[in-house]
């Protein structure tokens, strides 16, 4: 693993709320004063969720006094206490800025009849317990590799015996042949003499 993928992991938070462009929801987010410390919370629809990991943001939207709000907040924040379901909306995009261009009721989503109003949460760092079992199957894995290296090797060993024979059968037959090259060259040099002397 990547030395910033790991500081980034350790910044994740266990379970983060499942989040969808179109749903009202409640942020709790901690706001620090001085010494004091309070949570506030701030109602809106969401506009967009954007960016993956650490840096995975939703932008909420509301209209306060006829002036329209948004506050984008980061959903690993330590700041962000929790994030409650409202009223599921339905969206046909993944980013509603067509809502800024509309005043009162149209500014709001329509609401799918009959959904349940669930605060699902996906977890995140359940993927460390699922780590170890596949370390155990590298180290299997390893296992297997060296045991298919110990069977290259000895079928390496037995196709180096048969190149051995075949290299011993052509040397013996390139010294036959030489031996009959020689034969042969001897044949000549004695005719020649034998044409001379006639």
């Amino acid at each position: 693993m990547d030395i910033v993928k790991s500081i980034e992991h350790e910044q994740l938070k266990n379970k983060i709320p499942d989040l969808k462009v179109g749903n009202t929801v409640k942020v709790h987010q901690r706001i620090k004063e001085g010494n004091k410390e309070r949570i506030q919370v701030f109602i809106g629809t969401i506009i967009k969720v954007q960016g993956s990991g650490v840096n995975k943001t939703f932008t909420v939207r509301k209209i306060s006094y006829g002036v329209g709000v948004e506050k984008t907040f980061l959903i690993h924040s330590p700041l962000v206490e929790k994030v409650e379901l409202v009223r599921v909306g339905k969206a046909r995009r993944a980013k509603l800025f067509y809502l800024r261009d509309k005043v009162g009721k149209a500014a709001k989503t329509r609401e799918i009849a009959g959904a349940r109003i669930e605060d699902k949460e996906i977890e995140i760092k359940g993927a460390e317990v699922v780590e170890e079992p596949v370390q155990e199957a590298e180290a299997v894995s390893e296992e297997t590799v060296a045991n298919e290296v110990v069977e290259a090797t000895e079928t390496v060993e037995t196709t180096e015996a048969p190149v051995e024979e075949k290299a011993t059968e052509t040397a013996t037959e390139e010294v036959a042949e030489e031996k009959v090259e020689a034969s042969v060259e001897e044949d000549k040099t004695e005719d020649t003499p034998k044409a001379d002397a006639e």
